[in-house]
């Protein structure tokens, strides 16, 4: 069965439809890689595509993929042309690594440049107020974090640029599987924070895409 890939989004949005593969079977992911390699002016970007999945592909499909395990992201035709605009992707752990760098393939799929700075939580905030100079000459700053989540409000309450709350699902016990972050995050007293959904670093990227978007039109793109 063919997919129906949408191959005007990029025209209409800056940034073309993204595969995810979560739930997806193998078969199935075969077809639409099959199908899109035969379309190689649309760079594709897979998301959440397991280590497991990409196994078990055809091997020519699976050659065709620029392949991340730690960011679960496969990429086929390469990335998007350079465009103005720069991210930082900031982590408060180590352990939010996995959802940051969801963001940055992203990003760097899209064109964008970004910084990625981990690490630098409140529970060791010497480290973030080392960094956070070279941070505030991005243009958007997106931040993952897990636990307590105070991460986004400190950076709000020091930096100027939009920031974007990424919660992940990093924490024992009453974390919840992220649930607490995304609650601490949407009750940030941080003016102007945006919050995506739990681990959605895919998401926080095209937010942050959008954003640049608006200085940057899609046609002059």
């Amino acid at each position: 069965m063919k997919t129906v890939y949408d191959y005007q989004r990029r025209e209409r949005l800056g940034m073309p439809e993204a595969i995810f593969c979560e739930g997806k079977d193998v078969d199935s992911l075969d077809r639409i890689i099959e199908e899109l390699a035969d379309s190689p002016d649309h760079p594709v970007l897979f998301t959440r595509l397991q280590q497991s999945q990409f196994n078990q592909l055809t091997p020519a499909l699976a050659a065709l993929l620029d392949y991340d395990s730690l960011s679960a992201t496969g990429v086929l035709h390469g990335a998007l042309p350079q465009r103005p605009g720069k991210v930082a992707v900031v982590t408060a752990g180590t352990s939010d690594l996995r959802v940051a760098l969801e963001a940055t393939r992203t990003l760097g799929f899209m064109g964008v440049d970004y910084t990625l700075v981990s690490d630098v939580g409140v529970a060791g905030i010497w480290r973030l107020l080392e960094r956070v100079e070279d941070i505030k000459h991005h243009d958007v700053i997106i931040v993952a974090a897990g636990m307590d989540a105070a991460l986004p409000t400190v950076m709000a309450g020091l930096v100027g640029k939009c920031v974007i709350g990424v919660p992940t699902s990093v924490g024992y016990g009453v974390a919840a599987g992220g649930q607490t972050a995304l609650n601490a995050m949407l009750a940030s007293c941080g003016q102007g924070v945006l919050v995506t959904n739990i681990d959605n670093g895919f998401g926080a990227a095209c937010a942050a895409v959008r954003i640049l978007n608006a200085f940057n039109p899609v046609s002059a793109i």
